[in-house]
C-alpha cells in the first residue's frame, strides 16, 4: 500500500514538472513571436511612413491619404533620376591633359598648318604636341594662345605668328591632328622644341638633346 502511495506521488510530481515546463516553452515561444512581429511592423511602419513624406512632399500633397497610383509614379520617377544622375556623372579629367578652348583649338590648327605643312599626319600631331608639352611646362606660358603668341626677344616664338601664316585657315587634317595630340598617350619624351636642321641657324636649339626625328623636322627637350 506504501509503495503504491509513493509511487502515484513520483508520478504526479513529474506530471506536475513537465506540464510547468511546457507552459514556460509556450509562453517564450508566443513572447519571441511577438518580439518578431512587433520588429517587422516596426519596420514596415517606418518604411511607410519615409514612402508616405516623400510622396507628399513629390507631389504636393496635404493630407495623410495615400494615392497607391501616386507611389507608383514616384517610384518610376525615383529611378528615371537615378538613371539621369549616372548619365550626368562627369568623368574626371585625363592626368597632364591640357585644357582648351574651341577658339585655341583653331589657333593651334592654324599653327600646325603653317609649321607642318608638306609634313606627313604624324608629323603634324608632333608638332601640336610641342605646343602642348609647351603649355604643362613651367618654362612657358600656362594656356595655348599664350604660348603659341610668346613673344622672345623682339620676335615671335613661331616665325608663322611673326610672318602672318598663322592667320590662313587650318587644312582638315591639321584639325584632326591637334585632336589626336590631346588624346594621345605618346608626348614625346616632354619634347619642347622642333627645328628643320637643314634650315635652321641658331646653334643653342642645335644644342638641345633630340628625341625623335619624324620627316624634316627634329623634336627635342
Amino acid at each position: 500500500m506504501k509503495n503504491t502511495y509513493m509511487r502515484t506521488f513520483v508520478v504526479a510530481v513529474l506530471a506536475t514538472v513537465s506540464y510547468i515546463g511546457l507552459q514556460n516553452y509556450s509562453v517564450e515561444a508566443i513572447t519571441s513571436q511577438s518580439a518578431v512581429k512587433e520588429d517587422n511592423h516596426s519596420k514596415l511602419g517606418s518604411q511607410y511612413f519615409t514612402m508616405k513624406n516623400r510622396m507628399k512632399v513629390e507631389n504636393k500633397q496635404k493630407n495623410n491619404l495615400l494615392d497607391w497610383g501616386k507611389i507608383v509614379q514616384l517610384s518610376k520617377k525615383e529611378k528615371r533620376n537615378d538613371k539621369n544622375k549616372l548619365m550626368t556623372k562627369k568623368t574626371p579629367p585625363k592626368k597632364n591633359q591640357v585644357s582648351i578652348t574651341d577658339q585655341e583649338k583653331d589657333l593651334l590648327a592654324r599653327l600646325v598648318e603653317a609649321e607642318a605643312k608638306g609634313e606627313s599626319y604624324k608629323g603634324k600631331v608632333a608638332v601640336a604636341t610641342v605646343v602642348l608639352n609647351r603649355v604643362k611646362s613651367p618654362e612657358f606660358p600656362k594656356n595655348v594662345t599664350g604660348v603659341i603668341k610668346q613673344v622672345v626677344g623682339k620676335s615671335y616664338a613661331f616665325q608663322p605668328v611673326q610672318n602672318g601664316q598663322i592667320n590662313k585657315p587650318a587644312s582638315t587634317e591639321s584639325k584632326k591632328a591637334v585632336n589626336e595630340a590631346l588624346t594621345t598617350k605618346d608626348h614625346l619624351n616632354q619634347s619642347i622644341y622642333f627645328y628643320n636642321p637643314k634650315t635652321a641657324t641658331d646653334r643653342w636649339i642645335r644644342s638641345r638633346h633630340i628625341v625623335k626625328t619624324i620627316g624634316n623636322h627634329v623634336f627635342a627637350k
